[in-house]
């Protein structure tokens, strides 16, 4: 699977970003270990592996992994390499009874129907559906986001709802970079726009809670954005802002 890793290195800690034609994820390595930050589509726990193995790390080293939400695309390679490797899954409390599936808040058949004819939206369907789009399956033993600073890289979580009521994103290298999930992306396989933007309704549970969640990001100092989808965008977080709303 080809995959790009971009580095942010620190004084204490060195930053991954795994970006594919679908999805990213996030590799903090700091003293004792890694910590993921999200793990793909059910079918990207293979991938996940090889970007750790790519980085100079091993799953044996997952000392935790935080999700920015519980949609299949960011939970299911946890939930894969679960079955083989032990550690901890954390979210924000008020996402971990969706990354259980007490429910389930994401796009699903009927509400992509009015643009599944679309060509690109087509493309797209074609590559996640084999990666396991289609699952329902959650982590019934996810926790609730506690004291972070004790965990490789020393993530700093940044609540952002909207996306999903209990998303959250990151601030990580140090709070130079920003893990920003899908509350604010860079790329879409289904869209043509470049650079920071919101996705749409259909796959925003409240789109204006989402907007409003924005300023969070924004007023933080971070000027890497390492986005759920599409690449790393340097910048100020309030520009990247700026441009996601106005393009709403």
């Amino acid at each position: 699977m080809d995959m790009r890793i971009d580095t942010l290195t620190g004084d204490h800690t060195t930053t991954h970003l795994v970006s594919t034609s679908t999805v990213n994820w996030v590799i903090a390595q700091g003293e004792g270990g890694v910590t993921l930050i999200d793990g793909g589509y059910p079918g990207h726990a293979g991938a996940v592996l090889e970007s750790l193995r790519r980085v100079g790390s091993a799953p044996e080293e997952i000392r935790a992994a935080l999700l920015t939400h519980a949609h299949v695309d960011h939970l299911g390679g946890l939930i894969r390499l679960r079955e083989e490797y032990t550690f901890d899954v954390y979210a924000h409390p008020d996402e971990v009874a969706h990354a259980k599936r007490e429910y389930l808040e994401q796009a699903n058949a009927v509400s992509l129907a009015p643009i599944a004819w679309q060509p690109r939206v087509m493309r797209w369907l074609s590559q996640i559906i084999p990666l396991g789009a289609l699952s329902r399956a959650g982590l019934d033993d996810t926790s609730p986001l506690g004291d972070l600073s004790a965990l490789p890289g020393s993530p700093v979580a940044v609540p952002t709802p909207g996306h999903t009521r209990g998303h959250c994103a990151y601030l990580v290298a140090e709070g130079e970079g920003l893990v920003s999930g899908d509350a604010l992306i860079s790329g879409h396989a289904i869209t043509s726009q470049h650079g920071p933007q919101c996705l749409g309704p259909i796959f925003t549970h409240d789109p204006e809670r989402n907007a409003e969640s924005l300023e969070a990001l924004a007023a933080t100092d971070a000027h890497l954005l390492l986005p759920g989808h599409g690449d790393l965008w340097e910048g100020s977080m309030r520009t990247a802002v700026n441009r996601a709303l106005s393009r709403r």
